[in-house]
């Protein structure tokens, strides 16, 4: 079996490494190809791949190269996993934005936006190349923002499924809470990307009892302090919002906060170099504890099972994927991507029916839904007044001087990433 991961020279990289190297039995990668533009980036975290593949006992080989066409020739995934315009590009997202009393981040208002618009492009490009080498291999996206992204990808006609972190996340964390094995957590799990609500914790699978009763009762107080939400907030909905949420239910109060302390992109450029320092050591051979600060955690246990799933092995039956939504919520279109538990096997992910959900979020979801298709269409036609209409639609927007000052800014700072600007 052979990967390709795009944007292989990224710090987060060893994470996967680690992952593919524990779980082979899973997934038995015979060669993986870790592909990025930046060579010296490139060869210092394909080092430590080789390293940590020899220390586990993983016989696969690595290749490095900048060659995407060769790289992905004959893949059966390929991963994307990129960031264009690095951590500088990231930390504009952050901060332009507070300049209009918006949240600055990167994968939601304006900031998101703005990924967006560097990104798809660059992402529909790679997706080409991979269809003309190899027209079966899966794409997994988990390049942000992704279910913007993966709709683009799936727009286009491509074998593609969303990915992210969240879910395993909150399954590991609810495991543990219950004292149960991760596996046994089944998440009743709805929404979009980074818009998504926990409205069951069930044991066993889809027809197991329910337990969030149990934990917002006995873990309330741990859970809120993890989302940074209060106690009471959790209590009256009666579910777990995503962390992302508090961009929606504190807005005000994030934005004082992020314009008292650095950006997260400044923070996460300094732990770069360090991480990159330790990568060139010739005697690691492990993933360093300081890679838990960077995010991502659990990336590599959901991207195995789901590459596994995908390919016919061994994965979990239900994972939660972004995935073309086709009537799973019928007050979406049925095009629309949605983050969802769904079955996975060799023909792709099928979302598995969802209770009615209550209008509390159904709302803020289809809002939210009807912004990514207009940063969609902004992303593939480019123009200042497509990118306009998706920054004055945006939930967290929504005023026309804020949209038009926001708008100009965006342009400001990606210019050289936009092709008609």
């Amino acid at each position: 079996m052979k990967l390709a991961v795009v944007g292989g020279g990224s710090t987060y990289t060893p994470e996967l490494i680690d992952g593919f190297a524990r779980l082979r039995d899973t997934l038995p990668i015979s060669e993986l190809v870790l592909i990025d533009p930046a060579a010296d980036r490139l060869e210092l975290v394909g080092g430590l791949a080789r390293r940590i593949f020899a220390k586990q006992g993983h016989d696969g080989k690595i290749v490095t190269t900048s060659d995407v066409d060769a790289g992905v020739a004959d893949a059966d995934a390929v991963l994307l996993q990129l960031r264009v315009g690095g951590q500088a590009a990231r930390n504009n997202d952050e901060t332009w934005p507070l300049e209009c009393g918006c949240v600055g981040q990167e994968t939601t208002g304006a900031g998101g936006l703005a990924k967006a618009l560097r990104t798809v492009p660059v992402v529909l490009d790679i997706a080409e190349r991979v269809r003309r080498t190899n027209p079966n291999a899966w794409i997994i996206d988990f390049t942000n923002p992704v279910g913007i992204v993966t709709r683009a990808l799936l727009q286009a006609g491509h074998k593609a499924v969303g990915l992210c972190n969240v879910a395993i996340g909150f399954q590991r964390t609810f495991a543990r809470l219950l004292g149960v094995a991760p596996a046994d957590v089944h998440l009743n799990h709805v929404g979009l990307n980074h818009l998504t609500w926990e409205t069951g914790v069930r044991l066993g699978g889809p027809e197991g009892a329910d337990l969030l009763p149990k934990l917002l009762a006995e873990h309330g107080d741990a859970i809120a302090d993890d989302l940074r939400l209060p106690r009471q907030v959790l209590d009256r909905l009666g579910v777990v919002p995503s962390y992302y949420l508090r961009y929606f239910y504190a807005h005000d109060e994030v934005v004082r906060e992020l314009r008292t302390k650095p950006s997260r992109a400044a923070e996460v450029a300094e732990m770069e170099k360090q991480l990159l320092e330790m990568y060139g050591d010739p005697a690691l051979d492990e993933k360093p504890e300081l890679l838990a600060k960077r995010g991502g955690a659990f990336y590599s246990e959901a991207a195995v099972d789901l590459a596994a799933s995908l390919l016919g092995g061994g994965g979990s039956p239900y994972q939660v994927v972004n995935t073309v939504n086709r009537g799973t919520l019928p007050f979406l279109p049925d095009d629309a991507v949605i983050e969802v538990q769904a079955a996975v096997g060799g023909q792709g992910p099928t979302p598995l029916p969802v209770p009615e959900p209550d209008p509390l979020y159904t709302g803020l979801i289809a809002h939210v839904t009807a912004y990514e298709d207009l940063a969609l269409e902004a992303a593939l036609r480019g123009g200042r007044d497509r990118v306009f209409k998706a920054m004055l639609s945006h939930p967290l927007i929504g005023q026309y001087e804020y949209a038009e000052a926001l708008t100009d800014k965006l342009i400001a700072h990606n210019r050289e990433h936009l092709a008609w600007a």
